[in-house]
């Protein structure tokens, strides 16, 4: 039986390749495609009559689908109304459209830490289990890691940290879209508030939310994108890179992270061109 430490491995090879955007392996055997394509297909057996659902029974209780947008409706009219970051993270503590709230999260929102006015937003995915705990992101392993890079690329009094969502998915899993999208508009206001001007995006299901993307991180990582918030009204030079968790899989990944660090600390120090 294989022991602790091959499943180790191997479980840290399945997430290099997640994190990569590799959704298909090969098969055990090699298959001949150009044969197997010269055999016709059976013919599909006639479908059976549709057969139409009855109405639910008086009284009966139906799972309805999440209405997602009342509830970003809901997350827009009371981020427009914080006038402050404190009103807002306040406004996300009183939030209850995002279905996270209730999945296993603590009732406390983890909202940010850092410098309010930072001259960089840096974005993670979502808490996990110790930033539930303390109500504050990026304070495990991963997040001590982050403290440890930005403060060697001489931003740790820089940053505003923050995630895509404010609730800790279940078993520590990677946002759903539509949880993402429902956080947006706090997210979004956090942005307009703090004023930053540049958006460092840590892990590929920050970087995809944000920048509307599908290619996994490892391809997005270390290039210049410009994010554009939902009105269009705010543009920010955005760059994605390794989520630190990762690097803790992957230590031998830590050099392209800090490539990234040096290149976006490089625009951030670059002189004003003059007007």
């Amino acid at each position: 039986m294989p022991d602790a430490s091959t499943y180790a491995v191997a479980e840290s090879l399945l997430a290099f390749w997640a994190e990569a955007g590799v959704d298909a392996v090969l098969l055990d055997e090699p298959l001949d495609r150009i044969e197997a394509g010269k055999i016709l297909p059976p013919r599909p057996a006639p479908s059976p009559l549709a057969v139409a659902t009855p109405p639910p029974r008086p009284g009966s209780v139906v799972a309805a689908a999440p209405d997602v947008s009342a509830a970003v409706a809901q997350a827009q009219a009371l981020a427009a109304a914080a006038h402050d970051m404190e009103a807002l993270a306040a406004a996300i503590a009183g939030f209850e459209g995002c279905g996270l709230r209730f999945e296993g999260a603590s009732t406390k929102a983890v909202c940010w830490r850092g410098l309010q006015g930072a001259p960089v937003m840096v974005i993670g995915e979502g808490p996990g289990a110790e930033e539930d705990q303390q109500g504050l992101p990026f304070v495990g392993r991963a997040g001590k890691l982050l403290d440890k890079m930005l403060a060697a690329a001489g931003l740790s009094d820089r940053v505003l940290i923050t995630n895509t969502v404010f609730w800790r998915p279940p078993g520590n899993r990677t946002p759903a879209p539509h949880e993402q999208a429902i956080c947006q508009p706090f997210l979004e206001r956090a942005i307009q508030l703090t004023a930053p001007k540049m958006l460092l995006l840590a892990g590929g299901a920050s970087a995809k939310s944000l920048l509307k993307k599908d290619e996994g991180i490892l391809s997005l990582r270390g290039r210049w994108f410009e994010w554009r918030s939902s009105d269009g009204a705010i543009e920010l030079p955005a760059m994605p890179t390794l989520h630190p968790a990762f690097l803790l899989r992957q230590p031998g990944a830590k050099k392209r992270a800090w490539s990234d660090l040096l290149t976006f600390t490089e625009r951030l120090d670059r002189p004003e061109r003059p007007a």
